[in-house]
Formats: structure tokens, C-alpha cells, sequence
């Protein structure tokens, strides 16, 4: 998606214009008479700027320091962009080139996806395989500080921009963990994170072919399609996708995923923008449609954006079973629009919705069979008073040591509870759909 040119320099002469006659005349606009609605909401438009143009001026000529004109408009552009929702946001260059690179899989980092709620940086999900899983950051903690630096009225793409590095520096991340009642100092040493979309193709047993998918990249539908083949050629007959913990991603690459399973002309997701014309219905092609073998979809509250898209799809076409717990509840589409200096918007641009019309934002999707995780042994052993004690004197060690702990002797009842469940369903369709 791209800016309109002409409409871009319109809009930059209004505001220079705007600038010299607030200088030279001090206003100008009392004069102006009400002819209609759009002519008085023109007018509260340019009196706006001439607003924002005379504190420019004032910040320019009285403030202590001398202050770049490109800072404080990059400044104004943030808090403008920040004020809209907790997804848009002003990148500068160099945000938007790592967004760029991120899309492509590989970006130094710590490895967590993160969202903004209730005025606070909130983990989507720890990426898996990266430090922040080894470092035990879990969906839902709170990021209250940053290298002891409060997040409170930090922008999200300043939070990304703290957390992100050079791989091998360490960065700690205080965050406040709901289910514990608890403040956690969680030390991290950030890593060159490549993100493989594709994590695991394998059987389980008896032919049930298992795919972990982390997270949609550009390569995604190449990879899963690989995957399929190669699982299908050796006989596999029913199939579980496990979106446990993936963020989301890219749009079409949600629709290019779902359309694998979903029947031709069948709706996948619908866009919903301001402006009713701009509506988008997007419906499976049937080009690359894999066989009907039974197909189990597994979320939890780590679940977001693209993810939920698949797995509303697979949901509301009755295609598959959605097992594990509610999804995150993401369903805003955001578009990156790039400016002539190298920077970019991120601008909320459109609400999605389900085949069947929900809109999950806030909400989730709600799984066809629940499944709550069991809590392992070992999580319970160190989830003494012993430990809540450690933690709370900034003991670092003790939450690295229940993190490894806690992945060590974990039982994923979730997956056990999808192969039985793909095994009633084979005793209960048809013998031709076996």
C-alpha cells in the first residue's frame, strides 16, 4: 500500500502554509465564516496545524537547547500515531528497515512478540527456541521495566527498539505475572533470532502427521506445502497443525495457509476498513487444496493475529477441530506505508472477521474442545515459598533455574489429547474419507 503523492505534498503545503502565516499574521482563521460541516471540519483541521505549527515555533526559539526540526516532528509523529490504538505507530528508517528484515525471518533480538494493553507492553508469546523461552518470559507477563527503565507511557515501538541488539549483550526485563501475583527480574542474552516458520514435520504414530508452525513468514506457504508433500507421500492420513504460540504474521500469508484445508470459494477472513467500498472478502482458491483426512488445529492464548485467521477458518468452514485453550484476540490488520525520508506508518487499517462474521478483537477464538495444560512436577516443586522469596529479593538465578525446570519434565497433555481425538474421529467417518 502506498501514499498518494500529489495528496502527500497537498497536505505538506497546507502545513507549511499554515507555518508562515502563523508567524507573519498570528492566525488569521476568525474570519472565516460556517457554510457547512466539511467546511468547518477544514477549518478545525488548519487551526490544528497552525496549533502544532506555533508550538513548533515556540520549542524552536525559547527552549533551552537548540532542537533539530526532524526530531520534533519525528517526536509529534510518534505521539500522533501512538494516540490511535495500541498497533499503529511512526517508524524511522532504521524501525522500518528492521520490520523489513523481521519479515524476512531473521533479526537480533531476544526473541518475544509483544503488544500494548492497558497502557502497558504485554508478551504475546515467546517465540520458540529463542532466549526469551530458554529465559522463561511467558505469554501474558506484563513488561513493567527494561533494564530498570519503567515502560509506563513507553511507546511500543520503543519498547521493541530497547529490547532488540547486538547478538550477545543482555538485556533484563522486569515483568509483572499475573497468575503468580508476583514481580519477576528476567536477565536475557540476545541472539541473531532466525526464525524457521516450520519447526517440526513428523509423525506421531499410526500415519497422524504432526507440523509445528511458529510463525507466518514469506516463505511460509512454500515451506508448509513442502512439508505436506513430503508427509503425504509417506502415507499420512490425518494431521495436526499446532499454532500454539505463534504471534501471526503476514495476512496473505494466513489466507495462502488456510486455503490448503478450506474448500474452493469458501470465505477465509473478511477486511472491514472505514470506508465500506474498500471491503475485502478473501475466499479460498482450491489451487493447492489438500486431501480431507481429518485435521486437528491447536491454539492457546499465545495464539494471535494470522494464527487466530487459520484457525477461524478451519472453525467456522467445519473443515477441523479447534483444540487447546482461547486465542489471544488480535483482529486488527495494520499497513506499513513508507514516506519519501526512509520512514514508514504503521496504521490500523482494517478489523477482521471470522467466516461466520465474529469479530474476536479482545475476544478470541474460542476452541471447539478446551484443554487447559497440566502443571509439571517440577514446575509445582519450584513453585515453593522458598523460591517466591528469591524471586522477590532479585535473585536472578533462581528464575533462570525454574524456567529450565520447568521445560525439563513438562507433559503435553494438549498434543496427547489431539492424537486421541484425531483417532474418534477416524472411527467415525467414513471408510472413503479414512
Amino acid at each position: 500500500m502506498k501514499l498518494n503523492d500529489k495528496r502527500t505534498k497537498v497536505f505538506i503545503f497546507a502545513a507549511l502554509l499554515v507555518l508562515v502565516s502563523s508567524l507573519a499574521i498570528g492566525g488569521g482563521y476568525d474570519n472565516i465564516k460556517d457554510k457547512d460541516a466539511k467546511a468547518r471540519t477544514k477549518e478545525s483541521l488548519y487551526g490544528q496545524l497552525e496549533l502544532f505549527a506555533d508550538a513548533i515555533s515556540l520549542i524552536k526559539s525559547d527552549y533551552v537547547d537548540e532542537v533539530e526540526s526532524k526530531k520534533l516532528i519525528y517526536g509529534a509523529m510518534k505521539g500522533m500515531l501512538s494516540s490511535l490504538d495500541d498497533y499503529s505507530a511512526f517508524m524511522e528508517p532504521d524501525e522500518f528497515n528492521e520490520i523489513k528484515e523481521e519479515a524476512k525471518g531473521e533479526f537480533g533480538g531476544i526473541g518475544i512478540e509483544i503488544s500494548y494493553k492497558e497502557g502497558i507492553p504485554i508478551v504475546i508469546t515467546p517465540i520458540v527456541g529463542t532466549p526469551a523461552e530458554g529465559a522463561g518470559i511467558q505469554p501474558g507477563d506484563r513488561i513493567v521495566k527494561i533494564d530498570g527503565k519503567s515502560t509506563k507511557d513507553m511507546t511500543l515501538n520503543d519498547a521493541i527498539k530497547i529490547l532488540r541488539g547486538n547478538p550477545g549483550t543482555s538485556v533484563t526485563i522486569t515483568v509483572w505475572r499475573e497468575k503468580d501475583q508476583k514481580v519477576l527480574d528476567v536477565p536475557v542474552k540476545r541472539a541473531m533470532i532466525k526464525i524457521r516458520s516450520i519447526r517440526k514435520a513428523e509423525f506421531i504414530e499410526d500415519k497422524i502427521g504432526y507440523i509445528k508452525l511458529v510463525e507466518f513468514q514469506e516463505n511460509t506457504p512454500r515451506d508448509l506445502e513442502e512439508a505436506l508433500k513430503k508427509l503425504e507421500s509417506q502415507g499420512m492420513t490425518a494431521l495436526i497443525l499446532d499454532l500454539r504460540y505463534n504471534p501471526g504474521g503476514l495476512l496473505d500469508v494466513a489466507v495462502d495457509v488456510a486455503e490448503k484445508f478450506i474448500p474452493k470459494d469458501k470465505v477465509v477472513v473478511t477486511l472491514k476498513s472505514r470506508n465500506a467500498a474498500q471491503n475485502t472478502v478473501f475466499k479460498s482458491s482450491g489451487k493447492l487444496l489438500h486431501p480431507d483426512y481429518p485435521f486437528v488445529v491447536m491454539v492457546n492464548e499465545g495464539s494471535a493475529s494470522a494464527s487466530e485467521i487459520v484457525a477461524g477458518a478451519v472453525q467456522d468452514n467445519k473443515r477441523g477441530i479447534v483444540l487447546g485453550q482461547k486465542t489471544f484476540g488480535k483482529a486488527s490488520v495494520q499497513s506499513v506505508i513508507s514516506m519519501k525520508d526512509g520512514s514508514a506508518l504503521r496504521l490500523t487499517s482494517a478489523l477482521y472477521y471470522t467466516p461466520s462474521g465474529k469479530l474476536i478483537r479482545n475476544q478470541g477464538i474460542s476452541p471447539d474442545i478446551v484443554v487447559e495444560p497440566e502443571e509439571s512436577r517440577a514446575k509445582k516443586k519450584t513453585e515453593s515459598e522458598e523460591i517466591f522469596e528469591k524471586v522477590e529479593k532479585n535473585e536472578k538465578r533462581a528464575v533462570k533455574e525454574r524456567a529450565v525446570s520447568d521445560k525439563k519434565d513438562e507433559r503435553d497433555n494438549q498434543l496427547e489429547m489431539a492424537v486421541n481425538l484425531i483417532k474418534a474421529m477416524r472411527i467415525y467417518r467414513p471408510k472413503e474419507l479414512q
